[in-house]
C-alpha cells in the first residue's frame, strides 16, 4: 500500500455477479467500489467482476484476462441477425452462448422454437480466428433444442430440421454427425456451465427451465420426448452425463463433438486469480440480482465465498434481494448478506441501479470497514 494510506485501511476484492435486468457484472463491481470509498477512502478496493458462464462471461473474462474482442454477426434464436463478440487470448476462445440465443433475445416466450444455429456459428468464427480450444458460456438461454441447431452449423444432418427448435425434433430416428466432428477436429470444446442437469427427465432441461423460457407443462413434456429420440439416434448416455442439459441442452451438443463440461464460475475464478486476490485481502464482497434457493448450486456468490473460505477470508453478499435464511447462507460460508429493496426501497433499485447499489454499499461499509 502506499504511504498516504492509513494503517487500518483494509483491502477488500469486489467480486459480484450481474444484477440481471440492471447491471452487468463490471457497472456492479464499479458501483459498490464507489459507495464503498464514500465512506472509506482509503481502503483499497479490487474489482473482480464474475461469471458463472451466462450473460457477461466474455465482459468479465476480457476485463481481467485482456485478449482481443471480436465482434461478429450471428443467427439469433428466431433467425434474425444478432451482434454477438469473442474472446480471443492466445489460442483460447470464449464464447457467451446467451448472445446468440439469450432469453433476452425471445423476451422469455416460444422457447420451443427457438434455434442454437447461431451458438455453432461462434465457434466457427472462433475456430477461424485461429482458436484450438473454444470455453462456450452456457446460461441464460431462451432455446430448448438440444443443441441442434449448433450441430447444424457445423454441418450435421438429420432426418427431421436440425435449426427449427425442439419441436422440429420430434420423432428423429437419424442424425449423421460426420461433418460436425470432422471441423471440430483438434480443437478442444469446452461447456462452462452453473447445472448439472441431465437432457432429458425430470431434472431435464425441458422440465427444470421450460417455464422460464415460457414453454408451457404440456409442450414440456412433448419437448422432453422429442429430445429422447434425439438422444437416442445420437448418444443416449451422454445424454445422461451432468450438464448435457445446460442451456437448453447446448451441454449435450457440446460432447457429442467431444467437449468437455466445466464449472463456470470455477473457471472464472481460476482466470481472474480469485483465490490468490482473496488470500490477500481483508474482506471479500459479493452479490448478484437475486441471492435466493438457486444460489446455492454453482452460481457466482456461493462460488466466491467458497473461495473466501478457504483463504480464511470473511464474505458478505450484496443483492437487489435476499431469500434465503442466515443459517443457510453460512452453510455457505458467507458471513452476511444485504438487500438493496430493503435498504433503499424497490422503485429506487429499478430506478438508479448503479446509485442505489453504491448507497447500500457505503452502509455495509459503516459496519465492515474501520
Amino acid at each position: 500500500m502506499g504511504e498516504d494510506v492509513h494503517d487500518d485501511a483494509m483491502r477488500i476484492l469486489v467480486a459480484p455477479d450481474k444484477f440481471a435486468g440492471t447491471l452487468t457484472a463490471v457497472e456492479a463491481a464499479q458501483a459498490i467500489a464507489a459507495g464503498w470509498r464514500r465512506h472509506a477512502p482509503d481502503d483499497e478496493l479490487v474489482l473482480a467482476p464474475m461469471s458463472d458462464g451466462g450473460p457477461g462471461f466474455v465482459d468479465v473474462l476480457h476485463a481481467s484476462l485482456g485478449g482481443e474482442l471480436l465482434a461478429v454477426t450471428v443467427a439469433g434464436p428466431s433467425g434474425e441477425e444478432v451482434p454477438a463478440t469473442l474472446l480471443l487470448v492466445d489460442d483460447t476462445a470464449y464464447v457467451e452462448s446467451a448472445q446468440a440465443c439469450g432469453v433476452h433475445l425471445t423476451g422469455g416466450e416460444h422457447g420451443e422454437s427457438g434455434t442454437t444455429t447461431g451458438v455453432g456459428r461462434l465457434v466457427l468464427e472462433a475456430v477461424a480466428a485461429g482458436a484450438r480450444r473454444v470455453v462456450v458460456g452456457l446460461g441464460g438461454s431462451g432455446t430448448n433444442d438440444g443443441g441442434a441447431g449448433l450441430l447444424a452449423a457445423l454441418g450435421a444432418t438429420a432426418d427431421v430440421p436440425l435449426d427449427r427448435g425442439g419441436l422440429a425434433l420430434a420423432g428423429t430416428a437419424a442424425v449423421d454427425l460426420t461433418e460436425a466432428r470432422a471441423r471440430m477436429q483438434g480443437i478442444e470444446l469446452v461447456a462452462a456451465t452453473d447445472v448439472d442437469n441431465p437432457l432429458t427427465g425430470l431434472f431435464g432441461a425441458s422440465k427444470t427451465f421450460g417455464p422460464q423460457k415460457g414453454i408451457d407443462e404440456t409442450t414440456q413434456l412433448a419437448l422432453d420426448g422429442h429430445l429422447e429420440a434425439f438422444a437416442a439416434a445420437t448418444d443416449r448416455r451422454l445424454a445422461l452425463e451432468p450438464g448435457a442439459g445446460a442451456a437448453g441442452g447446448l451441454g449435450f451438443a457440446l460432447k457429442l463433438l467431444g467437449g468437455h463440461r466445466v464449472s463456470g464460475i470455477e473457471l472464472v475464478a481460476d482466470r481472474v486469480g480469485l483465490s490468490r486476490q482473496a488470500a490477500a485481502s481483508d474482506l471479500v464482497v459479493t452479490g448478484e440480482g437475486s441471492f435466493d434457493f438457486s444460489s446455492r448450486a454453482g452460481k457466482v456468490p456461493a462460488g466466491v465465498a467458497a473461495v473466501a473460505s478457504e483463504a480464511l477470508r470473511p464474505c458478505i453478499v450484496l443483492a437487489g434481494q435476499v431469500l434465503v435464511g442466515s443459517r443457510e447462507m453460512r452453510a455457505l460460508g458467507m458471513d452476511s448478506a444485504y438487500s438493496l429493496v430493503e435498504a433503499v426501497g424497490e422503485q429506487r433499485a429499478l430506478a438508479d441501479p448503479a446509485g442505489a447499489l453504491g448507497d447500500l454499499a457505503a452502509r455495509v461499509a459503516r459496519t465492515w470497514s474501520g
